[in-house]
């Protein structure tokens, strides 16, 4: 399972990114991606990386599709293969 942390932000737009957000999270939700978004990021959970990048581009290219004309995409990646590895489990391992 991999477990990654999205961030998508437009260059040189209004101060609020809340519209943008918006947009990747119906992306996400489109592709039946486990995520959680909280006030930084967004956490997603793919099984490979394929459905991973998929996922990232389709949502990067839609904050373009929605009028950005310059966009930051970062993506912090934890590819756990010793045991599986959720956004539930990394949660209750720090409880």
């Amino acid at each position: 399972m991999i477990i990654s942390q999205l961030s998508i932000a437009p260059v040189g737009k209004n101060t609020s990114l809340s519209k943008y957000v918006k947009i990747v999270i119906k992306t996400l939700n489109k592709n039946k991606i486990k995520h959680e978004t909280n006030a930084m990021a967004t956490v997603i959970e793919t099984k490979n990386l394929d459905e991973l990048f998929k996922a990232v581009k389709q949502a990067h290219n839609a904050v373009i599709k929605a009028g950005a004309k310059r966009v930051i995409t970062e993506l912090k990646i934890d590819h756990r293969i010793d045991k599986k590895a959720t956004i539930k489990t990394k949660l209750k391992a720090i409880q």
